[in-house]
């Protein structure tokens, strides 16, 4: 912890910022990309939300208290910012946010970043009938395999709470699979 108090000094200290930032961006770009890749779907819009997120770290940075590992709190705006930008295109393109989720799932074929198949098609289907808050507690743990205790401090709840939303998304996709 000591460590990462001294690399927080790093980044908000004049002199040393540049450097300490390059080393933030090399450790946290890829594993933050593939967590806004899987809440948003799309290469382009992942992007896009990845330089919002650093810029908001960065901006933020002054402001983050070390109540919660730095990786968290990066996961966090992350997560928020996947989020927003959801609602946001939505709203512009003027559907809801399931009507957009389900457009880009059907575009998953044509995204040259795309690697998967129709199982994981169906998959990502049936993981877009879920309640928001059960979507991203399955992604974090079933894709990105971060521990409970790692996604209740970045979505700012229980452990309890996220084991029983994991349980009944698995459950809910299990019967999707098996009828669809």
């Amino acid at each position: 912890m000591q460590e990462e108090k001294e690399f927080i000094q790093e980044l908000l200290h004049p002199k040393t910022q540049n450097e300490a930032f390059q080393k933030l961006l090399q450790d946290y770009q890829k594993p933050l990309y593939h967590h806004i890749r899987n809440i948003v779907l799309n290469h382009d819009d992942a992007d896009d939300v990845l330089q919002n997120t650093f810029i908001k770290v960065f901006q933020n940075l002054k402001n983050f208290k070390g109540d919660s590992k730095l990786f968290s709190w990066m996961y966090r705006i992350a997560t928020n910012e996947a989020l927003t930008f959801i609602k946001q295109k939505a709203q512009k393109n003027k559907v809801s946010t399931e009507e957009l989720q389900n457009k880009t799932i059907d575009n998953l074929k044509a995204d040259v970043y795309f690697d998967g198949n129709e199982i994981q098609i169906k998959l990502q289907k049936a993981i877009a009938l879920l309640p928001q808050k059960q979507q991203l507690v399955f992604k974090m743990k079933y894709f990105e395999e971060l521990k409970y205790e790692e996604i209740a401090t970045i979505l700012e709840t229980s452990v309890g709470a996220l084991k029983a939303s994991y349980h009944h998304a698995v459950k809910k996709i299990e019967a999707y699979i098996t009828s669809n």
